[in-house]
């Protein structure tokens, strides 16, 4: 009987200590729940936080890049706070705040308690970042130099860019110099694609780029493309801002000048010929006096032709090739200060002309003494330039 006894002693305690086992392993188990539910609830928030950030940034972003495009991005900019998510427990808010030239975006989502922020900068950009930019070929003759001016040192260095990672894409024969880096297309090797003759030398660093650089189609103005047709120009002629226009082409004859008093905006939907000794003169006596042209059809400028931008700042005068523009002939002009921009276009300057501007094409050759001197100002774009975009330099979570 005492056996008996302690046989049933001992179950029962065999049996509390499984029932004790048993609550300990479940409050663990139950608290490990609990835990793994409050974890998931609070990633869940998390997401759902983030989520509403990155609704609030595209929000602000295309408000942003809307006012640009529309010409009406000014002092008072778009802002929003505590906007619900349609379906959801979340909601968003984003500020933007301007400082200089530079815009930043601050996008805020909330979710149950969790809070995401997002912070974007921006600034104005265009395609004149480069001395000289090819999307293909780029070929300097005897003597010919590209440098620069108007720097400073938080500007780096001069870049001469292509995207081809073709051999011998870059071409730079006898005695010829660029004071700056080349830039060749993304994943060339510069070795190959860069090709230096006869003394020839490059002053800074050779490197691909890390994505090749896509110079965007140029668009007329609205208020240019839609005016009326107006007659050919072939003789002595002034322009003022009142005779901005559309016209169908330009061929001044031998010795003939175009003179411009006054901002002038031109689309011509043709091509311009400038003949023998025949000029385009930038009058620097009218303030503001400008020039920027539109062109579909191609460009030659004969011997002796000059276009002569006399306030000698190269925004004053841009030459916008459309992408029906190819070709683009320079002949022995002393002086060109400008920036032209046409990608889809050959560009050819002949012996004896300095360049002060920028570049862009997609074929380039300087020939023999054909000298650029690319003004580093161009590098800070206003927004109310053509071919200027907002792009994000910094991105911050």
């Amino acid at each position: 009987m005492k056996r008996i006894r302690k046989n049933k002693g001992a179950a029962l305690i065999l049996a509390v200590l499984a029932m004790v086992l048993l609550l300990v392993t479940g409050g663990g188990l139950l608290t490990l729940g609990f835990q793994s539910r409050a974890y998931q609830i609070h990633t869940a928030s998390d997401i759902a936080a983030r989520c509403a950030a990155d609704t609030a940034m595209t929000k602000a972003l295309y408000e942003i890049n809307t006012l640009f495009a529309n010409g009406e991005l000014g002092d008072e900019l778009p802002t929003e706070a505590d906007i619900s998510l349609t379906g959801s427990e979340s909601d968003y808010s984003y500020t933007i705040t301007k400082d200089g030239s530079t815009y930043t975006i601050t996008a805020t989502g909330q979710s149950n308690g969790a809070q995401r922020t997002v912070e974007a900068t921006l600034a104005a950009s265009n395609p004149f970042d480069f001395a000289i930019f090819a999307q293909e070929n780029i070929s300097m003759k005897n003597s010919s130099k590209i440098d620069w001016y108007n720097y400073t040192a938080e500007d780096g260095s001069l870049k001469v860019g292509t995207n081809s990672t073709n051999n011998g894409a870059v071409e730079l024969k006898n005695s010829t110099d660029i004071y700056g880096d080349v830039v060749v297309g993304a994943g060339g090797n510069p070795s190959d694609v860069v090709s230096t003759q006869g003394g020839a030398h490059i002053h800074g660093d050779t490197y691909a780029q890390s994505s090749n650089n896509t110079p965007p189609s140029v668009t007329v103005p609205a208020s240019l493309a839609v005016s009326p047709l107006k007659d050919k120009i072939e003789d002595d002629k002034t322009l003022t801002s009142s005779d901005s226009g559309k016209y169908p082409e330009i061929d001044l004859g031998n010795s003939k000048t175009l003179t411009i008093k006054g901002p002038v905006e031109l689309y011509v939907t043709g091509n311009i010929t400038l003949n023998n000794s025949a000029n385009i003169v930038i009058d620097d006596s009218v303030p503001g006096s400008s020039l920027t042209i539109y062109i579909a059809g191609n460009y030659e400028g004969k011997n002796s032709s000059e276009m002569n931008n006399n306030t000698e700042i190269p925004k004053k005068f841009k030459f916008y090739g459309l992408d029906t523009c190819t070709s683009l002939d320079f002949k022995n002009s002393s002086e060109l200060y400008g920036i032209i921009y046409a990608p889809n276009a050959d560009i050819t300057f002949h012996n004896s002309v300095d360049i002060y501007g920028s570049i862009v094409g997609k074929n380039i050759e300087l020939k023999n003494s054909a000298n650029l001197n690319y003004d580093a100002s161009l590098r800070d774009p206003t927004t109310d330039e053509n071919l200027v975009t907002l792009t994000i330099q910094r991105w911050k979570e």
